[in-house]
């Protein structure tokens, strides 16, 4: 049961469970799939693939028949709600493209800044018990979008070797350059390192369990990572106008997830709390994960009540969760008074579910509390800035004293010497 909680007087460590470390033999086992797969290469990722997926693979990669026959066996409603998934997708991130720009300042002098896409992005789905096609879609449509080149795809495959139909339409629409049935530390090994058939890529993205958390974490340097995911986390703050039964569903939505996932309600209400409270215990008995669920609910699940919306918004401030849901009567004068959220879900009729398929946001969000200094994943993750400047000779001349004192301010006289070389001859 949902334990019930007084904002006020309540220590910071009691707000979330956060400590996500892996432990030392999870980090272990990692560091030795890394140096594996970087020196066995695909035989590496075969073997791993027959030890936890319970696969016999002859082709790491998926074929052009594969794609053929999932093509052939998608339920075409599906398929339409999958296309209609991915344009709304497309169409939000497709704002979020930035602009070149160029600076002039006086006779001879341009600077500024232009964006270029990463070249190769690897991208992780989690199977459980299928691929998931949402993250394939909220994660290669902004990389398309962006101009990336080649965007393959690391997931696990079914014990008969094959990746699910659903996964492999939605890979189709996202313009996925290939996808390799790999998963775990070692898939992304093979991202990072390269091996005879998965290419190595410049960025990894997408969720995983503490293995392929911890694995990006370690290969980090090496190539870029989107984020260290922790387990999903929802906060719905609602006023006592809100239907418990609503506020029961979402906070489950979340809970069924992980053992470790964090449901939290914050209310002004008391008795919507104990609503609430009692409304959970009714829809697990009924949820297929409820063992999952209940887990999740009583080890990491809360319900804090407040004495006002104001103490509210503070709780969601200090919390930072995930997933926000503002379930009062008017969530966009609350809008501007959040800080810290990864994702907000603005009334009673949006819930957390409609963000994960298919309004367009992404759901690739931050968790563990780091949305007080990070983004959902978006365009930008997949792009890189550069600046540019040029001085001509003249331009040059009537700064380089300048840039030489400075230089010499701070003991690099080469540096002086360079600036002061084109005066001369």
């Amino acid at each position: 049961m949902m334990k019930i909680l007084d904002f006020d007087g309540l220590a910071p460590e009691e707000f979330l469970n956060r400590d996500i470390r892996a432990e030392e033999d999870v980090s272990a086992a990692v560091d030795g799939i890394l140096a594996d797969v970087r020196s066995r290469g695909d035989a590496a990722l075969r073997e791993y693939t027959r030890r936890f997926d319970g696969a016999e693979l002859r082709d790491l990669q998926v074929t052009a028949a594969e794609f053929d026959a999932a093509r052939e066996a998608v339920d075409p409603c599906f398929l339409e709600t999958l296309r209609e998934a991915a344009e709304n997708i497309r169409r939000f991130h497709e704002r979020q493209k930035h602009n070149d720009f160029f600076l002039t300042r006086g006779s001879g002098v341009v600077m500024g800044q232009r964006w270029t896409p990463i070249e190769r992005v690897g991208i992780c789905v989690p199977r459980s018990p299928e691929a998931f096609p949402s993250t394939i879609l909220m994660n290669a449509i902004p990389a398309q979008i962006a101009g990336v080149q080649d965007i393959v795809i690391v997931t696990p495959p079914r014990k008969d070797g094959t990746v699910s139909p659903e996964a492999l339409m939605a890979a189709e629409l996202a313009e996925v350059t290939d996808v390799f049935k790999a998963g775990g530390a070692q898939a992304v090994a093979a991202l990072a390192y390269g091996t005879e058939t998965v290419p190595r890529v410049d960025k990894i993205v997408g969720p995983g369990g503490v293995f392929v958390a911890t694995a990006k974490r370690k290969v980090f340097g090496l190539v870029d990572i989107d984020m260290i995911a922790g387990p999903s986390e929802i906060l719905v703050l609602a006023d006592g106008k809100t239907d418990p039964k609503w506020a029961a569903a979402d906070l489950l939505s979340q809970a069924e997830h992980d053992v470790l996932a964090s449901a939290v309600l914050v209310t002004d209400s008391r008795a919507l709390a104990e609503a609430v409270r009692a409304e959970v215990e009714v829809q697990l008995e009924a949820l297929p994960r409820r063992d999952i669920a209940r887990r999740s609910i009583e080890d990491n699940g809360k319900i804090i009540v407040a004495d006002s919306l104001d103490k509210a918004v503070e709780a969601v401030n200090r919390i930072a969760p995930e997933h926000l849901e503002l379930c009062v009567d008017d969530p966009f004068a609350l809008l501007p008074r959040i800080k810290n959220a990864g994702s907000i879900f603005l009334g009673r009729s949006t819930p957390e579910a409609l963000g994960d398929y298919f309004a367009g946001p992404n759901h690739t969000l931050p968790t563990s509390g780091t949305a007080r200094f990070s983004s959902p994943l978006g365009v930008d993750d997949f792009m890189k800035r550069s600046s540019f400047l040029y001085y001509d000779r003249a331009a040059l001349s009537g700064c380089a004293e300048r840039i030489a004192d400075f230089a010499r301010r701070e003991g690099l006289e080469g540096h002086a010497r360079s600036a002061l070389s084109r005066r001369e001859g």
